[in-house]
């Protein structure tokens, strides 16, 4: 069962080019999301300890990965979100329409589309703002991190970046899944109560990692 599309009036792409097109989106997504619980996991070290995290970030630091792999994501974010961006409704209009199909179907994956265009908007200007910030500010330390937490505004930042990624994240495996024939018409509600629940334990532990940011001593 494919998942139910909303018409927006986007120019038409001949089905081969669109095809490849999609499958460009679907792996850079595939990649985007393994990367995006890596990054999870790996920053959620400093739960174990300061020393943990700074060890690994040290690791990434000295064998180069942080200054090309850093780029690199930040490129495949680019390039997904642009071949994303041919679905997504950007004026008024298409808005208008999105919503009006939301609702005359009454689709529950239909509506999962619908905040995955949402917290695309919003990934799109926080996490690139997050990806610089970083990025221009190597080496990444636990006494770091935690400093940019305690300052002001940016736990309420991330505290509403985490939600945003990991929803988005989390739609996008369960889609990926659905296109890939991973899981049949009759397994998707199984499927997507698992989903729901990774992604709930995925939002848990980033909130004890700010959480544990937010109480590190800085020194």
């Amino acid at each position: 069962m494919s998942i139910p599309s909303i018409a927006t009036h986007k120019p038409v792409v001949s089905c081969k080019c669109s095809a490849y097109l999609d499958w460009l989106q679907m792996l850079s997504g595939a990649c985007l999301v393994l990367f995006m619980w890596a990054h999870l996991f790996l920053v959620s070290s400093v739960i174990i300890g300061p020393g943990v995290m700074n060890a690994i970030g040290h690791f990434f630091e000295s064998t180069g990965m942080a200054q090309v792999g850093g780029p690199v994501i930040f490129l495949v974010f680019l390039s997904h979100f642009v071949l994303a961006a041919r679905k997504i409704p950007f004026t008024s209009k298409e808005q208008g329409v999105m919503l009006a199909n939301a609702k005359r179907m009454r689709h529950s994956d239909t509506w999962l589309w619908v905040v995955q265009a949402v917290t695309a908007m919003i990934i799109l200007i926080m996490g690139a703002i997050h990806m610089w910030v970083v990025l221009t500010d190597l080496p990444i330390t636990a006494q770091k991190s935690a400093a940019r937490v305690q300052n002001g505004w940016w736990m309420l930042f991330y505290l509403l970046l985490l939600p945003m990624v990991e929803l988005h994240v989390g739609i996008g495996f369960y889609r990926i899944m659905m296109k890939w024939g991973v899981i049949d018409s009759k397994g998707r509600f199984g499927f997507k109560k698992k989903e729901n629940l990774l992604t709930a334990v995925m939002i848990s532990i980033g909130v004890i990692t700010l959480l544990r940011f937010w109480f590190l001593a800085i020194k």
